[in-house]
């Protein structure tokens, strides 16, 4: 997700086609010859977009091409999102249209996989009725059998979670590429018991993948002529994987360096790195490396002591700033660093949100994700704590960090203008097909003319003028 400033509850600045671009993704068209079509609907973080592309490899070898159009489907899938409301009551309003769409086509097939799955299943199945098939994320290997129980007149779900599960073995199909960059999941699960999340419970224990299935896969994708892979993982700083037989140990620093050799060509980012896990050792490795990133998402969710141990972050206001400390250190003040925040978590007071909004004037990030805290049912917040921040004071605080915010991601876009970016080519820009899109190394969108530059090349650009979100340049010939 490349838009500056996502506020996806209350306070929505985006257009709908941003929104649907950062929040939605659909199959594409294969037609290989096979007998029945598959239509997924992804919504949420890159981590459900990367699991589409596995289950699609999965149903491929069962049979089913892919398309992007539902009322050609034999089978339609919703890969969910449970972290907030509104992203479930999009998927709940999306199954009640397919309804409609089941009525004229009663052959079929429409399943939830993803975080939904687990905590809905009930609902979905049995007592609303709106799904034949409920899988959850460490099961996508069963839906082959699972379909064939739907085939045969009955519902079918399987929401087990697994403590070894990594799909390590299966090449995902890349799912809406571009053809340039590439999402590698390199672990699964969270292991971090915040307060306000459903990962855990959602998504299982953390297990990371085996380092060489990591590097072969991004290794595939170089030879396919991709440009840029990032590595994806609840919390990619606590991977760790080890050998069968202990002798070989890889940490998250080590397999930084194990892709970024593949080619220098190759550009590598990652998400999401957790305050508490972040090393010197990673980012001392990506200072070695030209072709890894500068550029780190750091959630802090909050920049109050009291109220991140509420959220049971495992970190306080003075360790997230000595870990921003460290990044401007080794890796300077260009590195760009973006954050989540939410405003309004339960028992925050006026004074703790002022908190926050002087961490965003300490760090000066370059963009953030923010949203005001909505409740989700399971968590431990919910269980412990009381919602007890009106939903009136919710929004007013969540405008105030999205209007510092966005002073501190122009402030420090002006800082590019006059220097020279090398930027990545990754489409047209939605604007004009005179004009390319790409991102520099700080993960920043740069426009640019067209001239004779295309899709996947890298080119150096003088910025001239910015916006918020956007930089603004011209070629470097």
């Amino acid at each position: 997700m490349h838009a500056p400033i996502l506020d996806l509850d209350f306070i929505d600045n985006r257009t709908p086609e941003q929104a649907a671009a950062c929040d939605t993704k659909v199959t594409v068209d294969s037609n290989t010859g096979r007998q029945r079509k598959l239509y997924i609907e992804s919504y949420g973080c890159q981590m459900n977009f990367s699991d589409s592309e596995i289950v699609s490899s999965i149903l491929f070898e069962a049979g089913f091409d892919t398309t992007s159009e539902v009322t050609n489907a034999d089978l339609v899938l919703l890969n969910t999102c449970s972290i907030r409301e509104k992203a479930e009551q999009t998927v709940r309003h999306r199954l009640t249209q397919l309804q409609h769409l089941k009525k004229k086509k009663p052959g079929l097939v429409v399943g939830v996989l993803g975080c939904m799955a687990e905590r809905l299943k009930k609902n979905l199945l049995e007592e609303e009725k709106m799904v034949d098939l409920v899988v959850g994320p460490d099961a996508y290997r069963d839906l082959p059998s699972l379909i064939n129980e739907v085939d045969g007149g009955q519902k079918a779900v399987n929401v087990l979670l697994s403590r070894e599960e990594t799909y390590a073995d299966i090449n995902p199909i890349r799912l809406n590429s571009n053809g340039v960059s590439a999402f590698v999941s390199i672990m699964r699960g969270c292991d971090n018991m915040c307060s306000f999340c459903v990962v855990p419970f959602t998504r299982g224990r953390e297990r990371s993948r085996d380092a060489h299935s990591i590097v072969r896969e991004a290794q595939e994708l170089v030879n396919q002529g991709y440009k840029e892979v990032t590595l994806l993982g609840q919390n990619v700083d606590s991977y760790k994987w080890a050998s069968e037989d202990g002798l070989e140990r890889v940490n998250f620093a080590q397999l930084l360096e194990m892709v970024a050799l593949i080619s220098p060509d190759l550009r590598v980012r990652f998400s999401t790195s957790h305050p508490k896990d972040i090393t010197d050792d990673v980012l001392y490795t990506m200072k070695k490396y030209d072709n890894i990133c500068k550029y780190i998402h750091l959630p802090a969710q909050s920049g109050n002591s009291r109220v991140l141990e509420l959220m049971n972050r495992t970190y306080d206001r003075a360790w997230y700033m000595e870990r921003i400390d460290a990044i401007r250190r080794i890796l300077g003040v260009e590195c760009g660093i973006s954050t989540d925040m939410i405003a309004g978590f339960c028992s925050e007071t006026e004074e703790e949100h002022q908190d926050t909004l002087s961490l965003i004037d300490y760090v000066q990030y370059d963009y953030a994700y923010m949203f005001f805290y909505s409740e989700r049912p399971g968590t431990l917040a919910a269980r412990k704590l009381q919602d007890d921040v009106p939903l009136e004071t919710k929004k007013r605080r969540l405008q105030e960090i999205i209007d510092k915010q966005r002073h501190y991601s122009l402030e420090r876009n002006k800082l590019d203008v006059g220097k020279v970016s090398k930027v990545l080519v990754e489409n047209f820009s939605k604007r004009s097909d005179e004009m390319l899109s790409g991102r520099n190394d700080q993960n920043k969108v740069v426009i640019f003319p067209k001239m004779h530059f295309q899709k996947g090349d890298y080119v150096n650009v003088l910025i001239t003028d910015c916006s918020v979100g956007t930089l603004f340049g011209e070629p470097v010939l």
